[in-house]
């Protein structure tokens, strides 16, 4: 078998070069259009890029500001009321007068805690607890001690306590 002789006509070596220029031009077409396309692309994503690393920034001065602003209001926070709050009287048969008593004494020897720092107050918070549980009240003749069941500390310090017989 042999290749048939088209060399000879002139019509197909013009059909021929037709098609290997008519790819050699598409072929830079596109690479000239997808070199354009990946341009506009690439300055696309760098802008993005920059404008990601703008926001991040701008996210990391007001993290930073935010953090500053609530550790000084942190130390800003003092303490400005006691309250105290004793249950359990009605089970010793402790009339409603004697026990807003001895709230208020509880509450009077609290009371250098105010306008005193949080954080000194909560680390002295082992202090507080022993100087409350240590003390004797006496109602109807009879010594009771306080428990202390909750203690919160904020700027209204509230303390609730439970009596048990001494």
């Amino acid at each position: 078998m042999r290749i048939p002789p088209l060399y000879h006509r002139p019509s197909w070596q013009r059909f021929i070069a037709g098609i290997v220029i008519g790819g050699c031009i598409s072929w830079l077409v596109f690479l000239f259009m997808y070199g354009v396309m990946q341009e506009k692309h690439a300055k696309k994503i760098k802008f993005q890029q920059e404008t990601i690393d703008n926001l991040k920034q701008d996210i990391k001065i007001w993290q930073d500001e935010y953090k500053e602003l609530n550790r000084k209001n942190a130390e800003l926070l003092i303490i400005q009321n006691v309250q105290v709050k004793i249950t359990d009287f009605e089970k010793y048969n402790i009339d409603l007068q004697s026990k807003i008593e001895a709230e208020n004494k509880v509450k009077e020897d609290l009371k250098s805690l105010i306008a005193n720092d949080l954080n000194n107050t909560v680390k002295n918070k082992e202090l507080i607890i022993k100087a409350i549980e240590n003390k004797t009240v006496k109602f109807n003749n009879r010594p009771y001690r306080y428990v202390i069941k909750s203690m919160i500390f904020y700027t209204t310090i509230s303390i609730e306590l439970e009596l048990r017989l001494n």
